[in-house]
């Protein structure tokens, strides 16, 4: 019952997704050929709405649910990695035509084959997890 409120913004999530067409692979496909602005309005909103509250939470003025102060630890350089990174991302997202979340939501309306992307994201999620201490950070 605790995390009642949890499970029903998520699902509120997934149908304002769905709604809003951000999990259309075709929508997907348009934002790659730079042929709509659709899906980066999405994205502009998602970044804005980040930033905001994130200033918020250094402010003091939103909280954990703990009611502790958001602390969000500095993170190391590294132009290189972030850049391969988001190449390995962007084109599983344009391979695939659905980032993390989103994945999720497509199961949930009935495409089963997103279930073998799922996995698959999962087992490189293990396979990184093994042999991260092998990689360049």
């Amino acid at each position: 019952m605790k995390f009642l409120k949890f499970l029903l913004v998520g699902i509120f999530f997934g149908i304002v997704l769905v709604k809003s067409e951000a999990v259309s692979w075709y929508r997907i496909y348009e934002m790659f050929r730079f042929q709509s602005f659709h899906m980066y309005g999405i994205i502009g909103t998602a970044v804005a709405s980040g930033i905001l509250f994130l200033q918020l939470s250094k402010g003091g003025r939103i909280k954990s649910i703990a009611k502790a102060d958001i602390f969000v630890p500095k993170k190391e350089g590294g132009f290189v990695r972030l850049i391969v990174g988001g190449a390995i991302f962007g084109l599983g997202w344009a391979l695939i035509g659905a980032c993390p979340g989103p994945m999720f939501v497509l199961l949930g309306t009935g495409i089963w084959s997103m279930a073998i992307v799922i996995a698959s994201a999962v087992f490189g999620t293990f396979i990184y997890g093994i042999i991260k201490n092998k990689l360049p950070h």
